[in-house]
């Protein structure tokens, strides 16, 4: 498929080259088709996609999500994607997991300081950034009808049995690498999971038909 669509940093594209949607088990497989079949339902006649990552605080693994599907969207040309992340409550990005991405290529400015900083994380030369920073899975940032909502912690789940103004409730589970924040294994837990996000969400983009 020929693209005019710029091309990702290369150590992002590096990266996702090594993905392995292989090791992905086929009951997890079954766990990320009902989003495969949302992207696919909304492709099929040209409508924005939109999808609202949400996790307790929105500070790890709903901004990873976020940040790795506006990237593969990219990556496999699917038009009209639009990425979100938001929890029940703000706290702030966590700065491991901004350092994460940061270290897998993408590039991230701080666009202001304070207790809930604002990033701009960047993953294209000329695609507008993802901008990154904890909000309310209802904070005016966020779409407030026809997205799909992605529940990535098991908490947020259970404490949102209704997401309001959402097309489609869809729980995607991952553990939480905070388990291992201020231990020696921090780093390498971080990226574990960023990685795991990636080729999860790798699988899903790659099913699509465009």
């Amino acid at each position: 498929m020929t693209s005019t669509q710029s091309t990702l940093f290369s150590e992002i594209e590096f990266i996702i080259k090594a993905l392995n949607p292989e090791t992905i088990s086929e009951d997890r497989k079954e766990v990320l088709k009902p989003l495969t079949e949302f992207i696919q339902s909304k492709v099929a006649i040209d409508a924005e996609i939109r999808l609202n990552f949400i996790c307790t605080h929105n500070s790890r693994r709903s901004h990873l999500s976020q940040v790795w599907a506006q990237t593969l969207a990219h990556y496999f040309h699917i038009k009209n994607v639009f990425c979100y992340s938001g929890g029940t409550e703000a706290t702030a990005l966590f700065p491991m997991a901004a350092e994460t991405l940061q270290h897998s290529g993408f590039e991230i400015k701080t666009l202001s300081e304070g207790k809930n900083p604002v990033y701009s994380i960047k993953y294209a030369e000329n695609e507008h950034p993802v901008i990154g920073f904890s909000k309310k899975l209802d904070d005016d940032f966020n779409p407030k009808s026809g997205f799909a909502a992605i529940m990535t912690c098991d908490s947020a789940n259970e404490a949102c049995p209704l997401v309001l103004g959402a097309e489609k409730r869809i729980p995607i589970t991952f553990e939480d690498p905070k388990a291992f924040d201020n231990t020696p294994q921090q780093s390498e837990k971080y990226r574990e999971r960023s990685l795991q996000i990636a080729t999860e969400l790798f699988y899903v983009f790659s099913q699509i038909n465009s």
